[in-house]
């Protein structure tokens, strides 16, 4: 079987156990579709396949076979110095994402310095009918506007979506639980006044009780809204 070049690299990086660890983490992926590679590894892997400036025929053949491929892709993306074509390369990636860690590890730094931009993008993926982007684009919002760039109306913009998938809806429970962390005043109303699905509104409640960053007397509050 013909195994591409990154994919040997990946396989002589493999570690059975952690690949088991890594399944049981996943719900519903394939266990053939694990080779276990930590984390670090993929990092330092991506950041030499980068400087060698050998990627671009890489993140254009998708789908991939492996779940690191996948990983592997996302942190080369990452480290694209150019705003349009990192986000060219996250909306062609992003259709072939598939689960939670795959989603969730991508964060390119070159958007942290091009937040006025970033938010178009942003937008449009909270708007989309996948998944996963839709994920994306939460995530996002939730790193890169909850601090100096806040504004009220993306908490009514996340409150605003309504979603049968768990995975959005656990994304949305986070970003209302850093929320109520970062921005209590102008978060704390959503959960007062039931603004939130119920099953986000659930979810943020148990998420910003097992935070460490909202202190005793609010989550005390917050569990009055069980």
């Amino acid at each position: 079987m013909y195994m591409t070049k990154q994919q040997n690299l990946l396989l002589k990086l493999s570690d059975k156990q952690y690949a088991l660890f890594t399944v049981k983490l996943i719900p519903g992926i394939d266990p053939d579709s694990v080779i276990g590679v930590r984390i670090p590894e993929l990092r330092k892997l991506a950041k030499d396949i980068y400087k060698e400036n050998k990627y671009n025929t890489f993140i254009k053949s998708l789908p991939h076979k492996y779940h690191e491929e996948n990983l592997l892709h996302g942190f080369i993306i990452e480290q694209i110095k150019d705003f349009d074509l990192c986000v060219k390369a996250i909306e062609d990636f992003l259709p072939y994402i598939d689960n939670w860690a795959a989603c969730d590890s991508v964060s390119p730094k070159v958007f942290a310095k091009n937040k006025d931009r970033l938010l178009e993008h942003i937008l449009r993926w909270i708007a989309s009918d996948e998944t996963y982007t839709v994920r994306y684009g939460v995530g996002m919002l939730m790193k890169h506007f909850l601090d100096g760039d806040f504004r009220e109306e993306y908490l009514s913009l996340v409150s605003g979506i309504v979603s049968g998938e768990y995975y959005i809806n656990m994304m949305c429970a986070w970003y209302f639980a850093t929320a109520l962390a970062k921005q209590w005043d102008a978060a704390v109303p959503f959960v007062e006044n039931r603004r939130l699905t119920p099953e986000v509104h659930r979810m943020t409640i148990r998420k910003a009780i097992e935070s460490n960053r909202i202190d005793g007397e609010r989550k005390k509050y917050l569990r009055t809204f069980i």
